[in-house]
């Protein structure tokens, strides 16, 4: 049946046809219409605003980003910069741009990675852009439109401070399109942007396009989550599921009962009788091929659980491809894989990960080589593989989305405890579940587990997602580049509109209300407990003092007699003041005390709140200044013949050095620590550096260390490490961690030119992490490649040569 607009329908189609008429254009385009949040954001990019753009994982989001960029090629010079968290995401940017627009139109930068750097359209990781703003680069030059991707990432706590310097000091002209999941504050996060920026409009669905159906799977049973049988109130856990819960927990009381009478091996036995009824991978698998819901992805929060996952399941002889699909399977295999050498292919399990394709399984996590995780990716996205058993990364913002998501357990080890996954985690995992286009709805399927408490998992499920939190603070190489731009006093100011200021300044809002709330309510206690004979607050006071010191007694039997008897004539003196003060003969006396003890407690948190606000006040700019005094008691800054500070010529050299470690880096090279390292030596210095261990990876004997020049350069290093560490916590700044040595040795070898097989032997390392600390190491080279004065300098350069070699080399854009 065809429904005619009615004639108001009519006129607005036509007015916004009118208003916005690029829009209009943008649409015709397209083989589906745009969803109201899409259409609400792209007219707002035409009238000439920025957007802030908050939406669940599938949504369409980055619909908003593709009109950004056709308004940009409209233009005749005008350019945009797409930026994401990762190079992972950059890459298949890249590559979808590339497929849009042409390889002429479309750039890539990652740090590690330079294509077509002068294109109309550039994508990029956020770091790199942040660089450029500093550097005040050609390359910024007609930027119209940036693109931030994945904004939320801002929170994270390592590297979530380059999103908001990017926005700080992003050129007003240039308007941003910020893309984040639904975090519960988005229109906080939109004020901010709305204060830094000017003309930001915030929107927010969350709305998901396809519908998510959510499943308990109990042995071989998927019962809904919620009731659906039309009883009960929206998200009313299934009863079914809660009489589960009740009669395991009795079961398990049970148990416990017999092992207080005896048993000491009751807890494994609960653990082995809650999983013996639980259903295997393969075979979780084969029912969800049966019930037509692949393809899916099994997260599972260990790598090691994903490689044996997938294992488990060839093991049981699954195969979910046909002889075409194969085919396909192992021409693009053939295709993407043809620069490794054959004699790393054993090492990196490459015969083992082509049977599971060819099956239609893999594994999808960081210890992959990155041309394998690439792989997976492509095929998954064309529905050749139908089974991914992944770590929670694939969840961030990687194209691959599933029919059904499996969760194996709903708790994840953070590095220190199994912790259990928050309501963002959640909703970021369920978020692959249901192809826009293609599923009616999405699939979310949790494994039973002993102790799982239905009600637990229902609010997980119904939250909306997590708040958006700064992780912003002041590093040296931040302070030298706004100092040397603006001067100290205008860096102050710069620093104090990061998000994290404005939310500490709103957190100072709502305590000083309570203030003002907690004062009127002192000022009341303070009246009801007045006493026409006197001061009753002294009096209280006096009362205080005495029964803290009686309270304080337990120990005197041990003190000195001289100690005791001070504390024997102090409460001598204040039984009798308190005998001789005027309100003690008052007849109200014990009211009035009972009001002046709720006044004493009262002040007692109004004072908290108080310094919590003096804390809170101007505390990024706190940081900034203590930052500050460390560079200029190391002579990177200095004053100039008005006092005003300057950047000295070291402090030129600081702010070209983006690694964490910057000015421990900078030191070094004005030391001349690493003047006599050669290629391999500097390549493993560089790589103590930047590698950051996973628990114990980076404790090492330094008989695993190279031999040579090295030991020296490091034992000096360390020195150095030591007295800025020290210098840090004098001026009240965190501190470092020391060099982690773990891969040090096995950096070296590959600098030399060792084998595959014996450097992931050495590192006791998967492929994947090594090339990704490889590249990170890379990255540092080539920073001292351009800062560093010869011999450092070409030394630099030489050791990026030796380590870009192999599986290091290998990129899928190059």
């Amino acid at each position: 049946m065809t429904t005619i607009p009615s004639p108001a329908e009519q006129y607005a189609a036509s007015r916004s046809r009118t208003s916005h008429p690029r829009l209009q254009a943008f649409r015709s385009g397209l083989r589906f219409d745009l969803d109201p949040f899409q259409l609400a954001s792209c007219a707002s990019l035409e009238e000439g605003n920025s957007v802030l753009v908050a939406a669940p994982t599938g949504a369409g989001k980055t619909i908003v980003a593709e009109f950004a960029v056709f308004l940009a090629m409209q233009e005749p010079r005008a350019k945009v910069f797409y930026t994401a968290p990762m190079k992972a995401l950059s890459n298949q940017k890249f590559q979808e741009l590339v497929a849009e627009y042409g390889p002429e139109s479309v750039g890539l930068l990652t740090g590690d990675t330079n294509v077509n750097a002068q294109a109309r359209i550039v994508v990029m990781t956020t770091e790199v852009l942040r660089n450029m703003l500093y550097a005040d680069s050609d390359l910024l030059t007609n930027l119209a439109f940036v693109i931030m991707d994945e904004v939320h990432y801002l929170a994270d706590r390592f590297r979530g401070a380059v999103w908001e310097e990017v926005i700080i000091h992003l050129p007003q002209s240039v308007r941003m399109i910020a893309l984040s999941a639904t975090v519960s504050n988005a229109e906080e996060f939109g004020d901010w942007l709305q204060a830094v920026r000017g003309g930001t409009d915030v929107i927010v669905s969350e709305e998901r396009p396809v519908p998510l159906e959510q499943h308990v799977l109990v042995k071989s049973k998927m019962i809904d989550l919620f009731d659906s049988s039309g009883l009960g109130q929206d998200h009313r856990v299934n009863p079914e599921l809660v009489q589960l819960a009740r009669s395991g927990q009795r079961s398990l009381g049970d148990r416990s009962s017999s092992r207080r009478r005896g048993s000491d091996r009751g807890s494994y036995l609960d653990r082995a009788q809650a999983d013996a009824g639980r259903m295997d991978r393969s075979e979780i698998v084969r029912m969800l091929d049966g019930k037509h819901l692949l393809p899916a992805i099994f997260f599972i929060f260990s790598r090691v659980g994903c490689d044996q996952a997938v294992r488990q399941v060839l093991r049981a002889g699954v195969r979910l491809t046909d002889a075409r699909e194969r085919e396909e399977i192992r021409r693009i295999v053939d295709e993407r894989c043809r620069t490794l050498l054959d004699e790393d292919l054993g090492v990196l399990g490459y015969f083992e990960w082509l049977d599971g394709l060819e099956r239609g399984v893999a594994a999808h996590h960081a210890g992959l080589l990155p041309a394998f995780k690439e792989v997976v990716e492509e095929l998954f996205q064309k529905k050749l593989v139908k089974a991914v058993f992944a770590t929670e990364t694939l969840a961030l913002g990687i194209n691959m989305p599933a029919r059904t998501v499996v969760l194996d357990k709903l708790e994840k080890f953070n590095g220190e405890a199994r912790v259990p996954i928050t309501p963002g985690e959640y909703t970021q995992l369920t978020g692959r579940a249901g192809r826009r286009g293609i599923d009616v709805e999405g699939h979310s399927v949790i494994q039973w587990a002993q102790g799982l408490d239905p009600q637990a998992v229902a609010s997980l499920a119904s939250r909306r997602t997590y708040p958006l939190n700064s992780s912003f603070k002041p590093t040296y190489n931040m302070a030298v580049n706004l100092i040397d731009q603006f001067g100290r006093e205008r860096t102050r100011e710069v620093l104090e509109s990061s998000f994290a200021q404005f939310q500490a300044d709103r957190a100072v809002v709502d305590l000083a209300r309570k203030v003002r709330q907690q004062e009127e309510s002192l000022a009341g206690f303070a009246t009801s407990m007045t006493c026409h004979l006197g001061d009753f607050a002294d009096y209280s006071s006096l009362r205080r003092s005495l029964t803290a010191l009686e309270r304080g007694g337990d120990g005197v039997e041990h003190a000195s007699r001289g100690e005791r008897e001070r504390r024997q004539r102090e409460l001598q003196s204040l039984r009798k003041r308190l005998k001789a003060h005027s309100c003690h003969n008052c007849p109200e006396r014990e009211q009035h005390a009972r009001w002046a003890e709720r006044w004493w407690k009262l002040t007692r948190e109004t004072d908290v709140l108080s310094r919590q606000i003096s804390s809170r006040t101007g505390a990024i700019a706190r940081i900034f200044d203590r930052v500050t005094d460390v560079l200029l008691g190391y002579g990177y800054l200095e004053n100039d013949e008005a006092g005003a500070v300057r950047l000295s010529e070291s402090g030129r050299i600081l702010r070209r050095i983006y690694a964490d470690r910057d000015l421990l880096v900078a030191e070094a090279l004005r030391q001349g620590i690493w003047s006599e390292l050669d290629p391999a030596g500097l390549a493993a210095m560089a790589c103590a550096l930047v590698f950051e261990p996973r628990r114990e990876e980076g404790l090492i004997n330094e008989r695993y260390l190279p031999r040579g020049t090295f030991m020296p350069a490091l034992d000096r290093t360390h020195e150095l490490w030591s007295r800025l560490d020290d210098l840090e916590r004098d001026n009240k700044l965190p501190g470092s961690n020391p060099l982690a040595l773990g891969l040090s040795l096995a950096m070296w070898k590959w600098a030399r030119g060792g084998a595959l097989t014996d450097v992931l032997a050495e590192a006791e390392m998967a492929a994947g992490d090594f090339v990704r600390w490889t590249k990170q190491t890379i990255d540092l080279l080539d920073q001292l490649s351009v800062v560093a004065d010869d011999p450092v300098g070409r030394t630099a350069r030489q050791a990026m040569d030796a380590v870009r070699r192999g599986i290091v080399a290998y990129s899928s854009v190059a």
